[in-house]
């Protein structure tokens, strides 16, 4: 490949030739078994004779980073990076050194955690959020997204409309017409790369420096953090059966974010006294909702409530949709649908953020629509789906009776259970986590309270029908260890204070 060599300045060339050849390969831009380029070739790009690169690179080889290969070339050693650095006049790289150790971000993203990296898969995983890649049509995919990549339907190389595909667009407005009775037509509906996205278009939009905006507590935190990034004040609201708590919004919250179909996490839908009284409560204080309806593809029984969308008659709500669970997340494919006064200036950041996201995957996505083929998939994965969700609530209605309550939700890809006070929930998680099971704690998902019972969130798209028994068997196993463990030090502790 190139390689970009500076030459400004004075000094011995050969000797900056290598020093920055060096770099390359000590930091892993030039990797183990790559080929430089041949001396004549660089020394003409850098116009300077062959001897000086030819010297750089004899010196390279005599310490043992690149090798020389008669009639081949010169290729980057095996493993250079276990190799000691050479020891260097003082000042050597001092010309060539990164500057701006003592540059940081300002305070704000010193406070936000780096987002844990995706832990391998377990043996038996109930992680949250991740639907069933097996289950998505992959071949139609391929053979939507390769037409549209042939040359006939590239009709301009020019940037596209910030709002996304059109026909995407009517596709979308058509789907959760029918699914969703989301009142939209085709100019309502601007495409993201996801729904993080559209959260973070909307707080860019309407957020300034030192707003309230209301969040679910527990809630989804990369909304929460994504909020506070773009400098709000976020406040926790608590959510109880019927959903979030519109008594409890701080008067002076701007946006309230909420996920009224299947409150993430715990899975409760809000009633539909909670949403009128929602609605009722934004008019009054002029406030913006975002409904993020992230799972409700998949809904086992009950009918689907009337979005907050379809109920709002004041254009207080923003709609929030993603294709992450219903087809696969690295699609990155979502949509949002706002109120006509807030569409021109949602458009211009969405321009000035990323102009348009992946043009032949939205026109794939537009097709696998209009053929029928999503609403088949769903039908599909909602099948399976069912299954599996029947299978842990029936399992942990028999056999998890003295640990855990269940909370009632028909929708998505998890559902919640409440501990009892006969076990510690940290105890149960990592005896699971040693016999192999991924679950996950509520707790993570609060971030001003501590729960008043500890909860455990199990997803079920992540794990086959056939091994949850295997793992629900694990975790009862592991809550037994956990009991037995409570019992022992009840016993002692009575022994002790006799």
């Amino acid at each position: 490949m190139d390689f970009h060599v500076t030459l400004t300045g004075r000094g011995d060339l050969a000797a900056r030739i290598y020093r920055q050849l060096l770099e390359a390969i000590l930091d892993g831009r030039l990797r183990a078994g790559e080929r430089l380029p041949p001396t004549r070739e660089l020394a003409r790009r850098l116009e300077v004779s062959r001897n000086t690169v030819a010297v750089a690179y004899e010196r390279l080889t005599a310490e043992g980073f690149v090798t020389a290969r008669v009639g081949a070339g010169t290729f980057v050693s095996v493993d250079p990076l276990a190799r000691p650095r050479p020891r260097r006049a003082p000042g050597d790289l001092a010309r060539n050194a990164p500057v701006g150790g003592g540059v940081g971000p300002r305070p704000l993203w010193q406070a936000i955690p780096l987002w844990p990296k995706r832990r391998a898969q377990a043996p038996y995983d109930f992680q949250v959020g991740v639907p069933d890649p097996a289950l998505f049509p992959l071949e139609s995919w391929r053979r939507l997204v390769s037409r549209e990549l042939r040359s006939s339907t590239l009709h301009s190389a020019d940037y596209i409309d910030p709002a996304g595909h059109h026909g995407l667009r009517t596709a979308i407005a058509r789907h959760i017409g029918i699914s969703r009775s989301v009142r939209a037509g085709a100019d309502d509906v601007l495409v993201t790369n996801g729904a993080q996205q559209a959260l973070d278009l909307i707080g860019r939009v309407l957020i300034e420096p030192g707003d309230q905006v209301a969040v679910e507590e527990p809630g989804y935190p990369p909304a929460r953090l994504l909020f506070r990034s773009l400098g709000a004040r976020v406040t926790g609201v608590p959510v109880d059966a019927e959903g979030l708590d519109v008594a409890a919004i701080p008067s002076a919250a701007r946006l309230v974010y909420v996920t009224p179909s299947h409150q993430f996490p715990l899975g409760t839908p809000m009633s539909l006294a909670r949403r009128t009284a929602l609605l009722d409560w934004a008019e009054r204080r002029r406030a913006v909702v975002i409904e993020d309806d992230y799972d409700s593809e998949f809904r086992f029984s009950d009918r689907p409530l009337e979005p907050l969308q379809s109920l709002d008659r004041s254009g207080r709500v923003i709609y929030v949709g993603s294709f992450s669970k219903s087809t696969l997340p690295m699609l990155r494919l979502g949509f949002l649908v706002a109120p006509a006064s807030l569409r021109p200036a949602l458009l211009t950041a969405k321009r000035l953020s990323d102009w348009h996201g992946h043009y032949p995957h939205q026109a794939a996505m537009a097709r696998f629509i209009d053929e029928g083929l999503l609403a088949r998939h769903i039908r599909k994965a909602n099948r399976v789906y069912a299954a599996r969700h029947g299978r842990i609530l029936t399992t942990l209605r028999l056999d998890f009776a003295a640990w855990l309550d269940p909370i009632p939700s028909a929708a998505g890809l998890h559902l919640c259970a409440r501990l009892t006070d006969a076990v510690d929930s940290r105890q149960v998680l990592a005896r699971a986590a040693e016999l192999g099971v991924a679950v996950e704690s509520v707790a993570g998902y609060h971030a001003e309270t501590v729960p008043d019972r500890p909860a455990l969130v199990l997803g079920y798209g992540a794990i086959p029908l056939d091994r949850i028994d295997e793992g629900l068997t694990r975790l009862a196993a592991a809550f037994r260890e956990a009991a037995g463990a409570v019992r022992e030090t009840s016993r002692s502790d009575s022994r002790a204070s006799r």
